[in-house]
């Protein structure tokens, strides 16, 4: 029996399976759409993809390194107590080492593990646990020396936050100071040059509309936002920051006191920029008798 592209859409909106999974089951049970249902829910991939849609905002970053390169691989579950699972955690350290060998988020999911995809493999992970996940995004960072760390550590290399640092100098130790005061201050560019120049306008033109209210006069305004800029770049870039270790120093005078040049860093936090959608019980229950 032929199949049709309606019928793989068919398939695929009573399912919410792949596309490539839904013309596979189809072709293997000659059209025949219940027992292609059948067919993917055997296989565990209607389950997977109908928990597809849910949050999945917890999980692990992963952190590897080998020689100079560095990879943050973050991988998302629905809940905090899915990351504390042992296969969970063993999935995400392979998929950490697959990350070394490739370069963006998409050559990963694309990439081999085991004999299947990054992406079959948790897909097929969802099927077992239960959960959705996800493989969300990843960090690359390259140097001379490169060092990690992981912030709320739950398993080796895998945490709540993964960091990376990358420098010229062989002083691991103080790069592993600087991941740490990375993961607690979040440093927004390594220094005023890798800034989008269009937030720096930002924040001048608001500092300036702040200053204008106090209605002094226009010289008066320009030197009070030299001021607030300098305050504003030293808050936001790296090498400015007071280091959390030493706050009499700043992080790019304590890297030239530990004789190394910081060139780059990477900051990975498990669930950032994830808009979670709280319901009451109540909402919940009115939704249930719509």
């Amino acid at each position: 029996m032929a199949i049709t592209a309606a019928m793989v859409k068919e398939l695929r909106d009573s399912t919410g399976a792949g596309m490539m999974d839904a013309k596979k089951a189809l072709t293997e049970n000659n059209g025949d759409m219940e027992a292609s249902v059948d067919w993917l829910r055997t296989k565990g991939l209607a389950k997977a993809a109908k928990k597809s849609g849910r949050t999945a905002a917890e999980g692990l970053v992963a952190v590897a390194v080998s020689g100079g390169k560095g990879i943050a691989v973050e991988v998302n579950s629905e809940t905090d107590f899915v990351a504390k699972n042992s296969d969970f955690q063993a999935m995400v350290a392979k998929i950490a080492n697959v990350a070394l060998t490739v370069g963006d988020t998409d050559a990963l999911k694309a990439a081999d593990m085991g004999g299947k995809t990054v992406e079959q493999a948790v897909t097929d992970a969802i099927a077992i646990i239960g959960e959705n996940m996800s493989v969300r995004r990843m960090a690359t960072l390259e140097g001379e020396t490169v060092v990690s760390y992981v912030h709320n550590a739950a398993a080796t290399d895998m945490g709540n936050i993964g960091v990376l640092v990358a420098m010229t100098g062989d002083n691991e130790a103080f790069g592993r100071q600087v991941a740490m005061h990375i993961a607690a201050v979040n440093p927004v560019s390594l220094s005023e040059a890798d800034l989008d120049p269009a937030v720096v306008e930002k924040e001048k033109s608001v500092q300036i509309e702040i200053a204008r209210e106090s209605g002094k006069p226009d010289a008066v305004i320009e030197k009070m936002i030299v001021g607030r800029m300098q305050k504003y770049m030293a808050e936001i870039t790296l090498l400015n920051q007071q280091f959390v270790v030493n706050p009499d120093l700043t992080v790019g005078a304590a890297a030239a006191e530990a004789g190394v040049v910081i060139t780059g860093f990477s900051r990975i936090e498990v669930g950032e920029g994830i808009e979670v959608v709280k319901e009451d019980f109540a909402a919940e229950v009115a939704k249930m008798k719509n």
